[in-house]
């Protein structure tokens, strides 16, 4: 058995952690004593720590007893938390989807030794391991990612609820959202290009761009056309862009009654009740990924893979959770299994060309109920 820390005990780390003690000693860190008491109540074998990841050296000499470190902060404080744990000289698997460009710490994991796996959610992360499976096999010239988590019960006006912080979800809203056209990097608004498509067992939901390729832009910059957008259900985005449009996500402060604050705080605080996700409120997952190219037969052909997940009730853990949290624990198993060994830092992609890695990530998923289920044509 080997020893596993997790930093950050939010719905998707809690759930990461558990799953971990499946065939680890597990230590769950967070600043908050109250979810963490929480998560302790769901798993006995989990041990609990609070702990404050800003604090570097305290952070460091903890993690420094652990064989792995599975990094679950919130994007905000994500990349000096992994810059924090690579100088530490700690192997990690990365959930945090953080703004920077992880790849920029790789001559540092290099130089200290160190295996990062970054972005191993569900997208990015299975979209990713797709991707760099299917580009060893195939000369792909098309890549599309479309995903989105979604309550089962739509309540006006948002029709939506988040397992993670509302900033996190607004930073979707805001952050340019990058494309890959013909070729050429292209900078679109985030919200933009809105259109419906039709999922079975939820119908029609609208499309939006989002910045979701991340890693991909840089790892496979020989594939033309490449893109990622968000899902919610229609008119979602419509009342989004008023609040964008209307200032509400700004980042000067406004005085008010003698106090400053930033419209984003104040938006954010507002949103978090809006948006909060209830411990046992069902919502579903929903992706699909497109790829297009040549295949070894010299054929034009498309391949698809589809996931859609609910809430588990037999463990009580969000669809979101499960999927996001599941894919770095599936990582982190192979990790620590041997079956990735190269030191640097590595975005889901770079694994997904294992077929070994492929496959363990597909099962791994399966054996918890999460399927990616492929079809494909010539076209």
């Amino acid at each position: 058995m080997s020893k596993v820390i997790v930093l950050g005990a939010g719905m998707v780390g809690s759930a990461m952690a558990i799953d971990m003690t499946k065939k680890h000693h597990v230590t769950l860190t967070d600043i908050s004593r109250d979810v963490l008491s929480n998560a302790k109540q769901k798993c006995v074998d989990l041990s609990t720590l609070e702990l404050d990841v800003t604090d570097k050296k305290i952070m460091q000499s903890t993690i420094k007893e652990q064989d792995l470190v599975i990094n679950a902060v919130p994007g905000f404080l994500g990349f000096e938390t992994l810059k924090s744990i690579i100088e530490a000289g700690m192997n990690v698997v990365d959930i945090a989807f953080f703004p920077e460009n992880s790849l920029e710490l790789d001559a540092l994991a290099k130089e200290h030794n160190v295996t990062a796996i970054v972005d191993c959610g569900v997208a990015p992360g299975m979209d990713n391991v797709i991707l760099g499976y299917f580009n060893e096999s195939m000369k792909l010239t098309d890549f599309e990612c479309l995903v989105g988590g979604l309550p089962k019960t739509k309540k006006w006006p948002f029709c939506y609820k988040a397992p993670f912080s509302p900033i996190d979800v607004i930073e979707e809203y805001i952050r340019p959202a990058r494309y890959v056209e013909h070729g050429e990097l292209v900078v679109r608004e985030p919200l933009s290009d809105c259109e419906y498509v039709e999922f079975d067992k939820v119908g029609t939901l609208e499309s939006f761009n989002s910045d979701g390729l991340r890693s991909i832009i840089y790892t496979m910059p020989h594939i033309p056309n490449m893109k990622e957008k968000t899902l919610r259900y229609p008119g979602h985005v419509e009342y989004v862009k008023v609040l964008k449009e209307s200032g509400f996500f700004g980042t000067e402060k406004v005085e008010v009654d003698g106090k400053k604050v930033s419209p984003i705080d104040f938006t954010s605080k507002i949103l978090f009740n809006e948006w909060k996700l209830g411990d046992m409120e069902e919502e579903i997952t929903v992706f699909r990924v497109t790829l297009k190219g040549e295949n070894v037969s010299g054929e034009k052909e498309e391949v698809v893979f589809s996931m859609h997940d609910e809430y588990c009730t037999e463990t009580e853990t969000s669809s979101m959770a499960r999927t996001t949290g599941y894919t770095a624990t599936a990582a982190a198993n192979l990790f620590l299994e041997g079956l990735f060994k190269e030191k640097g830092v590595f975005p889901p992609e770079l694994l997904g060309k294992s077929k070994a890695c492929f496959d363990y990530f597909l099962n791994y998923l399966e054996e918890r109920n999460i399927y990616y289920v492929k079809s494909s044509r010539t076209i």
